[in-house]
């Protein structure tokens, strides 16, 4: 049996066995955290729970579901739509519906200097089988 001895011990910065690297870390600097987009993000979804809580709060009206349901069932997406408008929400809503469910796309209002809304609360409801 032999044994592979080398003949000085290896340098600190040269690996021990050949074929293996030594991999160091890198130190990266990182620039202090800016938290005033995320507060504003904070508040804006505030306004967004608000209004879903509204929306399921109106959804939960056994007269409204039953034209809502009505309208989805017969693929009248213009009725869907102005059956939610009545509700009166502060923030634009998307339907989608499918003979098994349906889904609120709630978005705040784009920001003017961003053109982008930052939040989105999703509300995905089953309402068949």
């Amino acid at each position: 049996m032999y044994y592979y001895h080398y003949p000085y011990p290896p340098h600190p910065h040269q690996p021990a066995y050949p074929g293996y690297h030594y991999y160091y870390p890198i130190t990266r600097q990182y620039p202090q955290v800016d938290v005033n987009v995320f507060t504003k993000s904070i508040k804006a979804y505030r306004l967004l729970m608000d209004q879903g809580s509204i929306l399921l709060d109106r959804l939960g009206d056994g007269d409204f579901d039953v034209k809502l349901m009505t309208a989805a069932q017969q693929g009248n997406q213009a009725e869907v739509d102005r059956l939610i408008k009545t509700i009166g929400l502060k923030v634009p809503v998307k339907t989608k519906y499918t003979p098994t469910g349906v889904t609120f796309e709630l978005s705040t209002q784009p920001d003017p200097s961003s053109y982008m809304s930052c939040c989105t609360l999703t509300v995905q409801l089953k309402w068949g089988n």
